[in-house]
């Protein structure tokens, strides 16, 4: 799974910040870039692994992000990483549908849009539905 992250830049004496704004309280950080990026792909893991343990919902990750124009992450940099959140979610499986051509048109069209792939945005609007039921 994609998250976009902030990044406080270090310096000499500190370390690079990193914070998950779509996963309130992941933070991580790091000596070099780098290695912030590293540990930030390893705090959303772990992160994620205690929202499934705790049975909470997993929040989906938005692109671009809503934070980035708020005054508190002005100068910070953004990066967006692959976090291997799938033992906690579980692996993909591949299927079979049959979708109308201009709706899969429109489908990933609307997902180009959002930074995800169409199995990520299928996947995501229908878990959206089954919440809405729920």
């Amino acid at each position: 799974m994609y998250y976009p992250i902030a990044i406080e830049r270090g310096s000499r004496s500190t370390a690079f910040g990193v914070v998950v704004p779509d996963l309130p309280g992941c933070f991580s950080a790091g000596d070099t870039l780098e290695e912030a990026i590293a540990n930030a792909r390893e705090a959303i893991a772990l992160h994620v692994a205690a929202l499934i343990e705790d049975e909470e919902d997993i929040p989906s990750p938005h692109y671009p992000h809503p934070s980035m124009d708020r005054p508190e992450f002005i100068g910070w940099l953004w990066h967006i990483v692959d976090a291997p959140v799938e033992n906690g979610v579980g692996p993909s499986v591949r299927v079979n549908v049959t979708i109308p051509k201009n709706t899969l048109r429109e489908i990933d069209l609307h997902a180009k849009m959002r930074g995800k792939t169409r199995s990520a945005f299928l996947s995501e609007a229908a878990m959206d539905a089954i919440k809405r039921d729920d």
